[in-house]
């Protein structure tokens, strides 16, 4: 009796320190570092800092999704004004450490929004998420090339301005 105790009691501490450990990195994931400029200390914005900004909707249709979807998130040009980003170009990187440089000229209104949100529910990492940068494809044939597509960085957990 006492052995069933004693293992019924490891189990449960073991589950609640993966529960734990879960948790954490789930919260790590929901957080986008900025890089206001080079050398700058990083400013860390959780999925509620983001959601408190003006809010943006894009329906479109992706080269990586089926039929027009709607995401949610905050516009590119007011993320990068509301950090005091003013360098002329800007690195996005995803969770597994792809980069892509996108000129501010990009962040401009009516342009790229960063997306927390794929018709109405949060993103996951599976589904590309927790944030990713999507611009209004369907708006205007301009978004629709190679360059632009390469922007479009899932899986974001780092925007930093760079010389």
């Amino acid at each position: 009796m006492r052995q069933r105790l004693l293992y019924a009691r490891t189990v449960v501490a073991s589950a609640a320190f993966a529960l734990a450990a879960l948790s954490a990195a789930a919260d790590d994931g929901e957080r986008l570092t900025i890089i206001p400029e080079p050398g700058a200390a990083p400013v860390e914005l959780d999925r509620a800092a983001l959601e408190a900004m003006p809010v943006t909707m894009i329906e479109t249709s992706t080269i990586w999704t089926e039929g027009v979807r709607t995401f949610t998130g905050v516009l590119l040009a007011d993320l990068v004004a509301s950090q005091g980003i003013r360098s002329e170009m800007i690195s996005a990187v995803a969770l597994n450490d792809y980069a892509v440089e996108i000129p501010l000229s990009d962040a401009e209104p009516g342009g790229p929004i960063v997306a927390y949100m794929l018709d109405g529910a949060a993103m996951s990492v599976r589904e590309k998420g927790p944030f990713w940068i999507i611009y209004p494809y369907d708006s205007d044939a301009k978004y629709r090339t190679e360059t632009i597509y390469s922007r479009s960085i899932w899986q974001l957990t780092r925007i930093e301005a760079i010389e």
